[in-house]
This record gives C-alpha cells, structure tokens and sequence, in this order.
C-alpha cells in the first residue's frame, strides 16, 4: 500500500519531468510491458504476451474482459492486421492476471483536465500517468480506455510477430526479407511458394523480435477500420459460450451467501442449526458481514440460508432515502473539495434580477447485470485458482491472496465472458468471498453464485446526487452559470477500497460532464462537493458524467427556452470558438433528426451533449403522447471517436450506452427503508423492453489518428435529452429522476 502512495505522488512527478525530457518516449513499446507471463506448451511459439502460434493458427492474447461490448474482437484485430492474419483463422482468448496487460491509459482518467481543450500539459499529464499505470501494474477493463491504451502496443506485438515469420521463412528459403510478404496467416515467396505462419513456429521461436517493427499505414489496412464479424459471435448464439457462472469443475460443490442487508454493517451472532441438518449441505462458513452456505447444488445453497438465524449490526448510515438525501445535502455547507472551472466574474454576474435557479437530483442506481456475482475458486496444495468473471483480474489475484494468506504469485486468475460488468465487475468482494469459502473447504473446487436479490441489494451503487445551479441568458446565449454538485465520492470510496488510500487531490470524477464541456460561457464555475455518507458506491457506466450531463443539459434546455433560443443553435453558438469538433458532433445529429422542420403533430425532440471519454457525444430523441402513455420513437446518436476501428461495434455500443441510460432515465431507482435496499429483482428494478426501445440512426465521425472512448460516452446523453423531450411534448420541467415518477411511459 505504501508503495501505491509513492507512485501516485511522487513517481508522477518524476514521470512528466521524464516524458517532458524526452526520454520517455518508448515506453509503451510492447518490449517494455513487464515479463511475459506466457510460457509455451507443445507445438506452440509465444512471440510476445499477446501473440501465441500454433500449427492450426494464431491465438491473440486480449488483455481485457468481453462482457458483451467486442472488445476482444477489436483488441485481436490490433494485431492481426499488422500479422497479415485471415480473420476467419483468428482466435482470442483473456489473458492472465498479469502486469504485463496493465492499462496504461485508465490512470490519466482522474486528471483534471477538460479532454476538449487538448493542452501541452495535459498531453505531458497523459504521458506521465501512462508510465505511473505501467509501474502500478494494474490490469483493467473500465473507462472507455481499452482502445486508446491498445492501439499502439499490440499493432506493435502483431509487426514484430510477422517480422520475426518473416525472417524464419527467409532463413528457410534463403531468400532476402525484403522479397517475401505476407498475406491471409502465410508467407509468399516471389516464386508463389506460400508458407503458412504455423509451419514455422519451431524456427521462429529463436528469432528475436525486432525493437522498433514499423506498422502499417491506415490507407494499407484490410480489417481495421471495417466492421468485422465478432469472434464470440458464434459461440453466443448457439449457447456454447462460457460465462463465469458455466464453471464446471471435478467434484465441485455449490455456494451461496447472505450478508447484512445494512450495507457495511457486520454480523453479531448466528444459528445455522436448522441449515447445517438439511440433505445436500456440506457447510456454513462464517463471514464479516454473514454467511455462505456450500452445498451439493446452488438451490439447497439458497433455500439453506433462509434458515439461518442471524442478528445484524446496524448500517453505517441514515435508515430512508430521505435522510441519506439530507446527508448528501449537508455537503453544500462545507468548502468545495473542487473548482476546477472559475471563468470570468460569476457573482457579479448572477447579481442581476434575471437569474435562473433550479435543483436537480437524481438517484442511486444498480448495475443489474443480466449474470449476478459469481466465483469458482480452489486452494489446493498451496495454490489458488480463481474463475472470476470480472474487469481488473490483478486486484482479483491480490485481493484473494491476502484473503487466504498467500503471496500474488501463488494465486491463478481465469477470466471467462463476463454477463454485463459496467464497472460492477470492477470490484472484488464476490471473488474474495469465493476464496474464502475455497479456503474452509481446501482441496474442492466451489462455485460460489449469489441470488439475483443478494447481487440487486449488496451492490456498489451509483451514487445519488444533487446539483444547484443558477444561470441567466443575455439576447444571444447564456452569460453566466453556475453549478454545485454534491456527492458521495466514487473516486474516494475505490481508491480506499483497491489502494487501502486516497491520493490527494480535486476529485475529477465528481464533477466530470460539467466542468469539461466545450461551451464558451464568459462567467462560469462548477464546484464539487464531497459527502461522507457510507452507502457503498462504485463505478457506474460513464461515472460522473452519468448525472452531470442530466443537470447541465437540462439546465442548458430551460435557459434556452427561458430566452427564446434554439437548444441546438444555442449550443453551436457556445461551442464555436472552445471545439470544432464538438460543433460538428451537434450539427450531424441535427442533420440527421431533420431538427430544423417541426416534428409530427403529438410528437416533440429533445437533444443533449455530453464530452466524455475523450467523445463528443449528441443525441436527439423524438418520442409521442399515446393512451398509454409516452412512447419512444426514434433516437438520433453522433459521435467522433477519433479513429472509428470498427464501425459496426462502435454502433453497437452507442445504441447499447443510449439504452442504459434511457433506462435509468425512465425507471431507474434504488431506495432505502430500515437501513436495507428496497428493490430486490427485475420485477422491481426493470430495464426496457423491446417494444420500449426507440428505432436507433447513428453517425460516426473520426477526426483523429488515434481512437478515444466507446463504451460509455452515450450514457450520459440520453437521460437529459428524453428529459428535454418530456417537456417540449408536455411542458413539464422534471428535475429529477426516474422521469416515470411524474410521467407515464407506455410499456
């Protein structure tokens, strides 16, 4: 832990000054990502930690979890295009809990720095904090970053993979390098003669890989920057792919638990008399905060906990909804934690008697993953294997081992598919439990799976918040704004949970989505208020921005209309001389909703933007009155990636992302009586159904040489354009959510 405090500090100075030398400019080569932990079995040559050859074809190492986005799919197609691959001979599998996969890119995610601005600076920050996430060595699925911290180091293993091909066919045929190519897995001769990549494993494997492989130029490829056929795509549709939850090992045994529904209180006592004497159970262990029943199948599991007698300690935090609202409010009272925006003169400004004032909230939120928390996990002769479906497969390891008194290196981590993460997998208490259950029954493997009400209960929760903001608007635009935002700290609560710390500092996250947006507001501020309630919280799909964009877009909604003023020319206007970029991304989604022609008779728009994960993002939703309430019509996405490597996938995503938040949006809510979670299933936590969904037009635009985030820039978008819509169709200015509180919405 202490070790983790000296990077955060002191090694991100000496990185910038590093980076700002000049010396180091190579430090993502794919040379330079820690040891390999691929060791070769028989008839197969590992290149590199992300290349292995075989005699029936190539494997690609993925460093990050498929949880349904295809990021394996892109992530193999980085090196296959460099390796002149056949993309039908392609195979992929996750990597082991190894640092040699750490994300590089996930440690900038708290600077704090506004992405549209682009600075000196925050490029030398990015840099640096590249080099701290090398030497952290933590290996990652979240933030939007697994392109952007790929692109570069595995397009490198797949040139130095087809360089090192090359020299063994040139060793073979006798040939000059420069003669041979390579195409489809094989290389070709000038006399036609073609020898395939697995034929020359053995003399490839002593070949040295060259230090610096030239890569292809995007004009040249063939499989990058095309929309490709995801390589889990067969096995998901015909019910053949393995997700945590499938594990299946010799004489296994089944778990289940049941902790304190105050979440973070402990356990005072329990009886398990009646669970210990049912047919099938083989034991009750004892946890901090309740207990695991293993069984000889996972229902006797459940039905054996409803038995047990236990008596909890009480939740570290107020009983109801409304008072763990009342503590959040309380952090208005106490200086900022963060002002990263303070432009112009805003109290001057807002002194006027034309200012608008209005309060948002919104709620906590569940992660609902369609596969609930589960772990395999076995301690058998001094070692541990975990199967975990899970995002940061290096905590795992740790965590599990310093849970059963292990070193790291005596604990194995598989990752299978995961069944939905959005940063819940980003955690590790399911995992550790699976261990320690592991432990008490040594020498068994145990599967341990929670009830779907265990996993919508003891979640880390996207946190509630609140947002105060005032405004006005002078004959062309808004003149000043200011926001106040007031959370719980998802920044704090994870680096104390995977650090055992927290590092000093704004907290970005708070305040991500509003202080960061491109718009040209002469006086505007944004400060960050930290709340110290203990309702556990986490990472959820986009963070901070999730709620930010729901505060400033509908406030930026109700100015505008307050004035007079166009939503969307308004907001070209602003952002014109801060991003081009952005202003593209808004014009494309106006062109493609037609926002300047009125919309049928019954129906009405409503557009949002939100900048996040380095992807100007807009959205426009048209949605009708019908007898049975609001129906979503049609929904228009634009986004700029950067560099679009998949166009089918990035589609996907942006349609997949709007949903989330539409969801939310609509019906999303966690609650609390008595100190415990309220909802307990879908039947009470439900997401949209098909005949909800609007029909889905997206644009892509890609004005970079490198990718920026795709898997969660169109959350934040989507609450506060249907929100905006909500009003232009019913004149009804809903500040807070779910919007199916005050509206209905036709099912």
């Amino acid at each position: 832990m202490s070790r983790a405090g000296r990077i955060t500090r002191r090694s991100f100075l000496v990185a910038t000054v590093a980076v700002a030398g000049g010396t180091a400019f190579g430090y993502w080569r794919y040379r330079e990502a820690g040891a390999n932990p691929l060791t070769a079995g028989p008839g197969e040559t590992v290149f590199n930690p992300w290349v292995i050859l075989r005699s029936d074809g190539v494997t690609i190492v993925a460093p990050r979890a498929e949880m349904g986005q295809g990021v394996q799919s892109t992530l193999a197609a980085l090196v296959a295009e460099e390796m002149d691959l056949d993309w039908a001979e392609v195979r992929a599998e996750h990597g082991p809990a190894a640092s040699a996969y750490a994300n590089l890119a996930v440690a900038a995610a708290g600077l704090p720095f506004a992405d549209y601005r682009d600075s000196r600076m925050q490029r030398l920050a990015d840099d640096a904090m590249g080099i701290v996430g090398r030497l952290m060595g933590v290996q990652a699925t979240g933030g939007s970053t697994s392109m952007a911290d790929a692109f570069v180091r595995m397009r490198l293993a797949g040139a130095a993979a087809r360089a090192v091909l090359v020299a063994a066919a040139a060793q073979r045929l006798k040939q000059n390098q420069l003669a041979l190519k390579t195409e489809k897995g094989a290389v070709v001769a000038p006399d036609g003669t073609r020898i395939r990549y697995g034929d020359l494993a053995e003399e490839a494997s002593g070949i040295a890989p060259p230090a610096n492989p030239s890569l292809k130029h995007p004009r040249d490829w063939t499989l990058l920057g095309k929309p490709l056929p995801r390589l889990d795509m067969v096995a998901k549709s015909t019910g053949t792919a393995a997700f945590g939850i499938d594990t299946r090992l010799p004489g296994m045994l089944f778990a289940s638990v049941r902790r304190n529904p105050g979440l973070g209180g402990g356990m005072l006592s329990y009886d398990a008399t009646t669970a210990q004497a049912m047919p099938g159970v083989k034991a009750v262990v004892p946890l901090a905060d309740g207990v695991a029943v293993v069984a000889s199948n996972t229902w006797i599991a459940f039905k054996a906990l409803e038995t047990v007698q236990i008596t909890w300690a009480p939740a570290p935090y107020p009983p109801t909804t409304d008072g763990i609202f009342a503590e959040i409010a309380k952090a208005f009272d106490a200086a900022p934690n963060s002002t990263l925006r303070d432009d112009g003169d805003v109290e001057r400004a807002l002194a006027g008697a034309n200012v608008l004032k209005a309060e948002y909230r919104v709620p906590y939120l569940a992660h609902a993953t369609m596969e609930p928390m589960n772990a395999a996990a076995l301690l058998k002769d001094g070692r541990l294997t975990v199967w975990a479906p899970n995002q940061a497969p290096t905590v795992i390891r740790d965590k599990c081992a310093a849970a059963v008194g292990l070193a790291a290196d005596q604990v194995s981590v598989i990752t299978p598919f995961l069944g939905g993460g959005f940063g819940r997998r980003a955690e590790f208490d399911y995992a550790v439990q699976a261990a320690l259950v592991a432990k008490a029954m040594a020498g068994t493997p145990v599967l341990l799976t929670w009830r779907r009400e265990e996993d919508m209960t003891h979640d880390f929760f996207r946190p509630g918040a609140i947002c105060r903001l005032e405004g006005e608007v002078g004959p062309e635009g808004p003149v000043a704004l200011k926001a106040a935002v007031a959370a719980p700290s998802v920044y704090a609560n994870q680096a104390r949970r995977v650090l055992g710390l927290v590092p000093p500092g704004p907290d970005k996250i708070l305040v991500e989505g509003l202080f960061d947006q491109p718009y040209g507001i002469p006086n505007y501020r944004v400060s960050g208020h930290v709340s110290g309630v203990k309702v556990p919280i986490g990472s959820w799909r986009s963070v901070g921005n999730s709620h930010n964009a729901f505060f400033q877009e509908c406030f930026l909604d109700e100015l505008a209309h307050a004035s007079g003023l166009d939503p969307v020319a308004m907001r070209l206007k602003l952002m014109a001389q801060q991003s081009p970029r952005a202003a593209k991304v808004v014009e494309a989604v106006a062109e493609l909703a037609g926002w300047g022609s009125a919309p049928a008779a019954g129906r009405a728009r409503g557009m949002a933007f939100c900048w996040s994960f380095g992807t100007p993002t807009a959205e426009i939703v048209e949605i009708s009155q019908s007898a049975q309430g609001i129906r979503l019509e049609k929904m228009w996405i634009a986004q700029d990636v950067g560099l679009a490597l998949d166009p089918g996938t990035i589609a996907a995503q942006a349609i997949s992302g709007a949903v989330y938040g539409l969801t939310a949006a609509i019906m999303g809510e966690i609650t609390f009586a008595d100190g415990a979670v309220q909802q307990q299933n879908f039947y009470d936590y439900d997401a949209l159904r098909m005949p909800q969904v609007p029909q889905f037009e997206t644009k892509i635009l890609a004005s970079l040489d490198h990718p920026t985030g795709v898997g969660e820039p169109a959350t934040p978008p989507a609450a506060p354009a249907l929100a905006n819509a909500v009003f232009a169709l019913t004149g009804k200015r809903i500040r807070s959510l779910p919007l199916g509180k005050v509206v209905t919405f036709a099912s």
